[in-house]
């Protein structure tokens, strides 16, 4: 196969509507708009949502919930995740940035007890949860809330 024979797969391309050229194309005249009125016009047409003068939907449904302004959002690490360190590292949120576990540190990091850590490491973290610190501490490990 070369460059030239390349081609689109059958149907994965349209043809543009061409508008206004003769009767017989069955888009002439007033290329499929109708006669007169709203639509019919240019930028004739309702806003989306727009229910003909009838309350619409989004003000007939009741305003629902409360969103906390400031809320907020911890980064979730489990420990089994911290077994790639090696033994004795100090963890910090830098770190774990560097070594792609977490991405974006959000309002800080939160480490969860989820599965087992094998090697002792120091662990700075802005939260801990229960289970968490007794694993780290078990393994001979040290956890430190920033």
């Amino acid at each position: 196969m070369k460059l030239h024979e390349l081609s689109p797969a059958p149907g994965s391309r349209k043809e543009r509507k061409r508008v206004g050229r003769g009767t017989s194309s069955g888009t002439g005249k007033t290329s499929g708009r109708g006669h007169k009125g709203q639509n019919a016009r240019s930028g004739g047409g309702v806003r989306p949502g727009f229910e003909g003068g009838q309350n619409p939907l989004y003000r007939r449904l009741p305003k629902r919930g409360f969103v906390n302004p400031t809320r907020k959002e911890y980064a979730i690490v489990n420990i089994e995740e911290l077994n790639s360190f090696a033994a004795g590292t100090e963890v910090t949120p830098e770190v774990l940035v560097e070594s792609g576990i977490v991405n974006n540190t959000k309002s800080g990091i939160k480490i969860l007890g989820n599965g087992e850590v094998t090697v002792s490491l120091t662990v700075k973290a802005n939260k801990f949860s229960q289970s968490a610190v007794e694993k780290i501490e078990a393994a001979g490990g040290k956890t430190e809330v920033i």
